[in-house]
């Protein structure tokens, strides 16, 4: 049983206003990735005898490139805030937890930089 009141364990948590924009910002990313994630499972099945060659002339099309970094955008994003979730509710030790986040963005941001990369490399064909 604690003595402290209700406002006396709520402070330090950060407003509640703060979570409004990261739950609209994960619902976007998840109905953005619907159509995508579509539209590049049935590419996927359409290519799944097609050579190597063939799957690199299919990104050299410029409707396929900006629906891959779309898709790429909205995936890395759409797992970084939830993963953000996860850490915010499960970790509980303050310099954990915070280490977890930064690792997380940095780690998700360079991911998405590095596939977004590829893709550009291959539409440029350098």
């Amino acid at each position: 049983m604690s003595l402290r009141s209700p406002l006396a364990k709520a402070r330090g948590l950060g407003s509640a206003k703060s979570g409004t924009h990261h739950w609209i910002a994960q619902r976007l990313t998840a109905i953005a990735l619907i159509p995508l994630s579509l539209w590049f499972v049935l590419s996927l099945v359409c290519m799944a005898d097609m050579s190597h060659k063939t799957a690199i002339e299919w990104i050299h099309s410029p409707m396929a490139a900006v629906f891959l970094l779309l898709f790429i955008i909205a995936l890395f994003h759409h797992a970084q805030l939830g993963l953000q979730v996860v850490i915010e509710d499960y970790i509980d030790g303050k310099v954990m937890k915070i280490t977890s986040l930064i690792l997380l963005k940095f780690l998700s941001f360079f991911a998405g930089l590095a596939a977004a990369i590829a893709v550009l490399k291959i539409y440029l064909g350098s």
